[in-house]
């Protein structure tokens, strides 16, 4: 399976300054051949693929030297972002979508380099980049497998990263019997399907007022000076510390489920839909519920475990107890099933349903009804 190990590094003043002159050419690469895609389409009705703009590198090294200090792979695989770029926008017009065109990008988000075979290495606990020089490298972990790819990406903060890309074995955890359904939510973040809540950290709105407040000061600076970019930095590293905080909360409670459960089955929620709701999109974005399932999945299929998505239709409507339809509004939070009586939380009824609906899906044989508490 495929993993990426990501690393914080450390380059020296001069190493920073040959970084943003790279991306700052690899940028200028990238506008360059789209532009020659759009000319050579509207002048005479011709495509450029990859390869015909990638026979063209060595010659137009002659008239741009300053290309030489770029390492030539790195130079063909923004090309190749291009062409990816390109096939994604047919391949959404072809399912009937409406995407939009390849656009130009900035030097300011143009913020990533890719060295697809060589030209990079750990050598001596430090990582070697050609043309750079040798980087000092944070290595908080192995580096396990097969190394495919290296990324070098720069954060909105500054910061430098690399992240590589490797191909390596499952690892598989002992065998675990039991299986359970996950059903999101706002008031909770999860509820299991045997009734443990998973509490909802609200990480933005913990740190709402305080990036409101950098956010006030940044809005009077003047564009383009120097007291803009300082405002702005700080208004990214709290977005930063936000994501951070998130991104750990999904890693540490997806790693409790897969160390658990042998099954975890999940709702497919429409997520791009849910945030149309003025009313609760800021919650949700905040929730990142898709990030936690993503979490989840690649580590179960690490460790030999099983991570499905279901339909959650009328999940939270249909009694677990006897199947019947019992119509609540959102504000109702608790499922009173007049049919058999069953009353407990709408969310762990719902993820009860879910858990059901798995199975079903894997052909596996459900277990017995759960005994719910009445509330």
């Amino acid at each position: 399976m495929h993993k990426t190990f990501k690393y914080r590094i450390y380059p020296s003043k001069a190493q920073a300054r040959k970084l943003d002159a790279t991306l700052a050419l690899c940028c200028e690469l990238y506008n360059a051949a789209l532009q020659e895609r759009r000319d050579a389409w509207r002048m005479s009705r011709t495509s450029i693929n990859y390869h015909a703009q990638a026979i063209q590198l060595p010659e137009i090294k002659t008239t741009r030297p300053e290309l030489g200090m770029v390492h030539s792979q790195v130079l063909q695989e923004t090309l190749k972002r291009l062409d990816k770029a390109f096939d994604a926008f047919f391949r959404r017009l072809e399912n009937g979508e409406q995407p939009g065109f390849p656009r130009f990008r900035s030097r300011a988000r143009y913020d990533s380099m890719t060295y697809p075979q060589t030209g990079f290495g750990i050598e001596h606990g430090k990582l070697r980049l050609s043309k750079i020089g040798k980087v000092k490298v944070k290595l908080h972990r192995p580096l396990e497998g097969g190394i495919k790819t290296l990324t070098v990406r720069r954060s909105a903060t500054g910061k430098w990263f690399a992240c590589f890309a490797v191909e390596c074995q499952p690892e598989p955890l002992p065998v675990a019997t039991e299986v359970t359904g996950v059903d999101m939510g706002l008031k909770e973040f999860a509820v299991l399907s045997n009734g443990e809540p998973i509490a909802n950290p609200k990480f933005f709105r913990v740190g709402e007022k305080r990036l409101a407040k950098a956010q006030k000061k940044l809005s009077p600076a003047a564009k383009v000076s120097p007291e803009r970019s300082k405002r702005r930095k700080v208004v990214a590293q709290i977005h930063e510390r936000i994501a951070n905080k998130r991104r750990n909360f999904a890693h540490q409670e997806s790693r409790k489920l897969v160390n658990r459960f042998t099954i975890i089955v999940f709702e497919k929620l429409n997520i791009r839909g849910m945030l149309k709701n003025p009313c609760l999109a800021k919650s949700i974005s905040d929730a990142a519920w898709n990030q936690f399932v993503q979490c989840t999945t690649y580590k179960a299929a690490n460790a030999g475990r099983c991570a499905v998505q279901v339909d959650p239709r009328n999940t939270s409507r249909l009694c677990s107890g006897c199947g019947q339809l019992v119509e609540k509004d959102l504000s109702v939070r608790l499922h009173d099933c007049p049919g058999c009586g069953l009353r407990l939380d709408r969310d762990h009824n719902a993820a009860i349903n879910i858990l059901r609906l798995g199975l079903q899906s894997l052909g596996v044989p459900c277990a017995p009804a759960i005994e719910a508490p009445s509330y």
